[in-house]
């Protein structure tokens, strides 16, 4: 059955995003909830399966390995956060999960920088369980790992920089750390690193991340929709001085987002990430933007990282070259790659209560419209005042 192994079994963003909200918003609260993009039925008895697995994670808690681990490898975390972490719990309670028929109810509740972690590992324990409950068969661990083996020597191949991104949506614990085992063997020189603490720490490789989309989600309702990316953007260096460099730009779309990304931010954050829409026509905007703003593109790094396959990948790669650098986070092609389909799923922030505010919904615009997700209403409110049409 799903467990989850480890504290840290978990994407990094989520951690690094958790010490700023404990640092700057530490009354402000949130609300999740399961979105189920890929239409998926599930099994009789699926919430009472998750409910267990949710449940016994109130025992996972963060071993001195662990805290030395990131105390190493990961400078910007300061020892007052690591101490918080050590001392942090699961709280399932914050977790309502309900199922009506072959329909998944899951929402969370709470404090945002407790309930900031329950995103990821509730995605893979709902994947996870539903493979279980529904009775598939994956192929063998040897293919896993040879269909591994050739996937990242074809990356070298290109010359590209390859990490994976897969936790939320793996197929299982043991098929994920098999493709970070096959990575960690085959990959040198392209393989860079997982979002995955607990395996990165397994494997001795970089974590990788920075912020997600809920960072300005919050934003917004706090600050409004007009200063989310720049109060965003501006609490993101208060808290990591030019560390993480990476600024994540489509959650109000790129467009908007560049109408803030001035001339300062653009030197000061290391790149940006591609997350939805054609990468093709996102990498020449990012190459004119640099220009405008007198910045050799080639001086930073767009991580592209919105379903990619190789032939995703070495269609970027063949437009990018020598334009700008560039790097590559691939998730589901790599941990669900397991002779089954892939679930659809997501967990978005959909209500955010600043401190001394109140509940106020909260959107994503990605530059693709079929990845907006919140109420209509918000989105349409939000449209307008940004101007998009």
């Amino acid at each position: 059955m799903a467990l989850t192994v480890s504290v840290l079994d978990n994407d990094f963003y989520k951690v690094t995003m958790q010490q700023g909200v404990v640092r700057l918003f530490p009354a402000a609260k949130a609300r999740y909830q399961f979105i189920n993009r890929g239409k998926h039925s599930f099994p009789e008895g699926f919430a009472v399966a998750l409910r267990k697995a949710v449940d016994e994670m109130a025992l996972l808690k963060l071993s001195k390995a662990e805290k030395h681990f990131l105390q190493v490898n990961c400078p910007y975390l300061d020892p007052v956060y690591l101490d918080f972490l050590e001392g942090y719990r699961f709280n399932p309670e914050e977790v309502h999960i309900e199922q009506h028929e072959d329909q998944l109810q899951v929402k969370v509740e709470g404090f945002w920088y407790r309930t900031i972690l329950w995103e990821v590992p509730l995605m893979s324990l709902i994947c996870e369980l539903y493979y279980v409950l529904t009775g598939t068969k994956r192929i063998s661990n040897e293919a896993i790992i040879e269909v591994t083996r050739k996937k990242i020597e074809a990356y070298k191949a290109l010359g590209v920089t390859i990490a994976e991104f897969g936790t939320r949506r793996r197929y299982a614990y043991d098929v994920q750390r098999l493709v970070l085992q096959s990575l960690s063997q085959y990959g040198a020189g392209s393989f860079i690193g997982t979002s995955n603490m607990h395996l990165a720490m397994l494997h001795q490789t970089k974590p990788i991340g920075t912020h997600a989309h809920e960072w300005f989600m919050f934003h917004a309702a706090r600050y409004g929709f007009t200063m989310a990316n720049a109060m965003g953007l501006e609490h993101w260096v208060q808290v990591y001085r030019g560390d993480l460099g990476i600024a994540l730009s489509d959650t109000y779309t790129t467009d908007v987002f560049f109408k803030q990304f001035d001339r300062m931010y653009a030197k000061l954050f290391d790149g940006v990430r591609h997350d939805s829409a054609d990468p093709l026509v996102f990498a020449d905007k990012v190459i004119s933007h640099y220009e405008r703003m007198g910045i050799d593109p080639k001086s930073k790094t767009i991580i592209f990282s919105d379903g990619l396959d190789y032939e995703k990948v070495e269609r970027i790669a063949r437009h990018c070259l020598g334009r700008v650098g560039m790097s590559f986070g691939i998730g589901t092609n790599f941990t669900n790659d397991a002779g089954l389909p892939p679930m659809n799923i997501v967990i978005k922030m959909t209500e955010a209560h600043p401190q001394d505010g109140q509940w106020t919904k909260v959107v994503k615009l990605s530059d693709e419209e079929g990845k907006y997700t919140g109420d209509i209403q918000t989105i349409n409110l939000a449209k307008t005042i940004l101007g998009i049409s």
